[in-house]
Order: C-alpha cells, then sequence, then structure tokens
C-alpha cells in the first residue's frame, strides 16, 4: 500500500468496520442519536446550539432529535442555571443504560471477529491501538 493512499485506506476500513458493527450489534437507535448520548456521556450537559455544533447538523433537526430522545427517555431538558433563557439536554440513567447496551454488542460482534485471527494478527491490531490513539488526539484537521 502506497503511503499516499494511507488516509483513504484508514478511512474505508474504518467505515466499512462501522458498518459492520452496526448491521451486526442489535441498534434501535441511529448513529446520530447514539453520537448525541455518546456527546452528553462524554462532556456533561449541553445546549442544543452545542450539541448541532458538535454533531455537524442543523439545529432544527437536533431540536427534533433530542425532543425524540426525551420522549424514549434517554435525555431530559432542564433549565440552564448560568442562564434562565437556555435549557441543557442531560443524559438520564436510561440512555447512559442504553449506550452501555449498544457498546456491549459492538464488543460482542468484534470479540467473535477476533477470535478468527491469529495470535499474530492480535498482537498487530494491540501494538496498533496508541498509533489510532495518536489519531484522535486533538490537533489541526487540515
Amino acid at each position: 500500500m502506497a503511503m499516499e493512499n494511507l488516509a483513504d485506506e484508514i478511512d474505508q476500513r474504518l467505515t466499512a468496520l462501522w458498518h459492520v458493527l452496526g448491521r451486526r450489534a442489535k441498534r434501535e437507535l441511529s448513529r446520530t442519536a447514539a453520537s448525541v448520548l455518546a456527546t452528553l456521556r462524554d462532556t456533561g450537559p449541553r445546549r442544543i446550539t452545542e450539541l448541532a455544533e458538535s454533531e455537524g447538523i442543523a439545529q432544527p433537526t437536533v431540536t427534533t432529535l433530542v425532543g425524540r430522545l426525551e420522549r424514549d427517555g434517554y435525555v431530559e431538558r432542564r433549565a440552564d442555571p448560568g442562564d434562565a433563557r437556555a435549557v441543557l439536554a442531560h443524559l438520564t440513567q436510561h440512555g447512559l443504560d442504553r449506550l452501555n447496551e449498544m457498546r456491549e454488542a459492538r464488543e460482542a460482534v468484534l470479540e467473535k471477529r477476533l477470535a478468527s485471527l491469529t495470535e499474530h494478527e492480535r498482537e498487530v491490531l494491540a501494538n496498533a491501538l496508541p498509533v489510532l490513539d495518536k489519531l484522535m488526539e486533538e490537533g489541526p484537521d487540515e
């Protein structure tokens, strides 16, 4: 594989792996909904505008999505203590439980796939984890 195609090769594989995990694991939430829940889990309560920005989608779309997540008991809206005019979306315990169930389902799929690899192949993957971590660090997006 040529180094100049490395970004494309990584992107193709990550996309394909994500599709495999999404197809095989029980999934009742859209990827966007799951991403919003994960953002709330990882960063705490957020305004709709912040969620729209972090997800890269329009504010009305996030408003509708948060409404659906609230209806399903995954999030709740509360007044922003720092600004009485604003509302924050909070992850509920039910939402956290659902995220954990989804993670466990993805892990089960990966465990089966990993079991089919040789010991050497699993070692290669394990040794690549720090490099993948480095790719996820904040840095220039260019």
